[in-house]
């Protein structure tokens, strides 16, 4: 099955403590839901640095948060699942399907 990378982008931070418990407990809900699809469980990121041959920059625009692969039937699964997923109404997700390396 074809195996997809969802990379949580931007984001803000939750308004309350309230708020924070609320999206930690509906984003848990929602990975418990993913069963067997999950890959690689939500990998979140504490820095960046952009690498290039002109040297070393830091990132602007809104950061890479975390990511997380999955495996699903095809891209329109894989967008399926990123719809529903709580970190949208903090932020934005890219999917990217990968491809078999031999």
């Amino acid at each position: 099955m074809p195996k997809f990378v969802l990379t949580f982008e931007g984001g803000r931070q939750p308004s309350s403590p309230e708020e924070g418990q609320k999206h930690m407990a509906d984003y848990m809900a929602w990975m418990k839901n993913l069963g067997e699809a999950i890959v690689m469980p939500q990998t979140p990121f504490k820095t960046s640095k952009i690498v290039s041959k002109d040297g070393v920059s830091d990132p602007s625009g809104p950061p890479l948060m975390g990511f997380l692969m999955i495996e699903a039937e095809d891209m329109a699964a894989a967008v399926e699942i990123a719809q529903a997923c709580p970190f949208l109404e903090m932020g934005e997700m890219r999917v990217a399907e990968t491809m078999e390396m031999s």
